[in-house]
């Protein structure tokens, strides 16, 4: 199974814990599986036609998954997916 790290703003839908693992052989099936077991991150990760909401970024072992192939880039049962949602604001 592939490790997930959490970031802060999503551990409260995860239990709280700051990284868990999951099955797939692809990124899209290893999300889907952390939804099945979390559900409250469905609305935080995933658009309501199914694409990652534009606003999260996730990489694999360090490269990000959009210059990949998406959803559908392998995964191994030794890799390591980071969600990392996009940050915005700033002062004027």
């Amino acid at each position: 199974m592939a490790t997930i790290k959490i970031p802060p703003v999503l551990r409260a839908s995860v239990g709280g814990e700051k990284e868990v693992t999951a099955p797939g052989s692809n990124v899209g099936e290893v999300l889907r599986a952390l939804v099945s077991s979390h559900p409250a991150t469905e609305t935080q990760l995933f658009s309501a036609e199914g694409e990652l909401n534009r606003y999260v970024n996730v990489y694999l072992n360090d490269e990000d998954v959009r210059v990949l192939d998406g959803l559908e880039t392998s995964v191994e049962d030794n890799d390591t997916l980071v969600i990392l949602p996009a940050m915005a604001g700033g002062g004027r």
